[in-house]
């Protein structure tokens, strides 16, 4: 009835597999848990007790294939028809999060995802930008991610059909730089398929320390000018994008690059603090890409 494949890199994914082992079984359902590793160095003899745990099994990659091809590999391995789709760094909130996914399988050509939610209390400085960001921007309402819903679906907790995944999947031919899931989406939208969003979140465990955040947020942008001029994607489809494209079409990116690399410092200082102001972060963002623009286009 049901698959649940998870995607792992240098995490320990056991507490998450006992969760949703323990909920499947509670639900009496025919279910798989499939747990691949992308050629992780980290916590590999934790994660090896998974395949000691009934209808579950962990599996290490010999190399790292990247965030489309391990998710796509995944998907070809199952037994289910019905695939849910989970980071290794998250865990469900409430013990009826499985339920809730099962209630939603039908005969409906949908996408169902369940949200996403953060740690209430303020971690450490290092972590406040990405705890800040996540819970402003990502955290969203139902009513919320429904008012965009292609874009709000972040493919670290959705159920998909294997029907629907074989027809639009992650793209494997892109760079392994980010922004596959904003092509994803945006895929999906093409082929109009339905995305349901449902109040069934889970925790976003794996907060990254500022240099990791920042350093992400530098290859997402690269990743987003690659699919742009690719044209995988519109520009108008994100909205930093499509602001970015504007002012590229005024010939004033050599404006912003420069307001972007005198202005780096002074907003990365904000950005590390204990109080980054998320209006700066978009500024760094814009600054960004409009330096990006600037250059020629990014090659493989």
């Amino acid at each position: 009835m049901l698959s649940i494949l998870i995607p792992g890199y240098n995490y320990n994914v056991v507490a998450l597999v006992l969760e949703l082992q323990k909920q499947c079984l509670e639900c009496n359902i025919n279910f798989e848990i499939l747990v691949f590793d992308d050629g992780s160095k980290l916590f590999l003899d934790e994660n090896q007790k998974i395949n000691s745990l009934e209808k579950c099994s962990f599996k290490v990659l010999e190399k790292n294939i990247g965030r489309s091809a391990i998710r796509n590999l995944l998907a070809k391995k199952t037994k289910f028809d019905s695939l849910l789709f989970l980071d290794a760094d998250t865990i469900p909130i409430h013990n009826n999060f499985i339920k809730n996914y099962i209630s939603q399988i039908n005969e409906d050509e949908k996408i169902v995802y369940g949200g996403i939610q953060y740690q209430k209390g303020k971690p450490n400085k290092s972590k406040v930008l990405r705890w800040k960001y996540g819970n402003s921007r990502e955290a969203l309402s139902v009513e919320k991610r429904q008012q965009n819903p292609y874009l709000s679906l972040l493919t670290l907790n959705f159920l998909i059909h294997k029907n629907i995944f074989a027809t639009v999947c992650f793209n494997e031919t892109i760079p392994n730089l980010r922004h596959e899931d904003t092509l994803f989406s945006y895929n999906l939208m093409q082929q109009k398929i339905k995305i349901i969003h449902i109040e069934n979140p889970v925790f976003h465990l794996g907060l990254d320390a500022f240099e990791v955040a920042i350093k992400k947020e530098n290859e997402s942008l690269l990743g987003l000018k690659y699919l742009i001029d690719r044209e995988l994607l519109p520009s108008d489809y994100v909205r930093l994008s499509e602001i970015a494209a504007k002012i590229d079409k005024m010939k004033l990116n050599f404006v912003f690059a420069l307001f972007y690399k005198i202005t780096m410092p002074l907003f990365l200082k904000n950005l590390s603090s204990n109080n980054p102001s998320l209006f700066i972060f978009d500024l760094y963002r814009l600054g960004n890409l409009c330096n990006l623009y600037s250059k020629h286009s990014i090659t493989r």
